[in-house]
């Protein structure tokens, strides 16, 4: 059985609630981080910079959330993707750990990124339900939490922002959401 490590409030629940939706079973192991089990050998053997999340799935060991949910797509998606899609998937996934994460978590660059950002996201989530289109992928999981964690952490206004608010009000409506991500805010 696949197992997934994280730890208390970790990105982890993003790779959670991706298995979620994809209904395979997994076996969650939450390290005491505070009490570094994330540094002892054994878990260093599957992530050897002692940082979460990461998965052991039979012979493969990944860790980085991003490369995570691009393998699990690629093993568990039940659609047929062309290069293509594969591609955009991965561009939204490297999009939501590389740019927005940054550019909206990073306090010196908000100012600058954020309005940016949210502008062009918002443009597209008014012509689309989801980043793909009309159908809900790993992509939307990628962006989605990140976007998720912004009243959780900062507590910040997108009011300016209304198609990407109810894209997010959306998402953490899905029951997968919940007993992810959703159940670490109180719902």
């Amino acid at each position: 059985m696949l197992k997934l490590y994280g730890g208390a409030f970790s990105r982890a629940a993003i790779v959670q609630w991706y298995l979620e939706e994809l209904e395979v079973p997994y076996e969650f192991v939450m390290l005491d981080m505070k009490a570094g089990e994330h540094l002892q050998p054994e878990y260093l053997a599957v992530n050897p910079f002692g940082k979460v999340p990461a998965i052991v799935d039979g012979d493969v060991r990944l860790w980085e959330s991003g490369a995570i949910l691009a393998y699990l797509a690629d093993k568990y998606e039940k659609a047929e993707l062309s290069l293509e899609e594969r591609a955009q998937l991965s561009q939204w996934i490297l999009f939501a750990n590389a740019t927005l994460g940054p550019g909206i978590f990073v306090e010196a660059n908000r100012d600058r990124e954020m309005p940016r950002l949210m502008t062009a996201l918002n443009r597209i989530l008014e012509q689309q339900s989801y980043l793909l289109g009309q159908k809900f992928s790993v992509a939307d999981v990628a962006v989605g939490s990140i976007l998720s964690y912004i009243p959780i952490m900062l507590k910040l206004d997108l009011s300016e922002y209304p198609a990407v608010v109810s894209y997010a009000k959306r998402l953490a409506e899905r029951p997968a959401f919940q007993k992810s991500i959703g159940s670490r805010r109180g719902g």
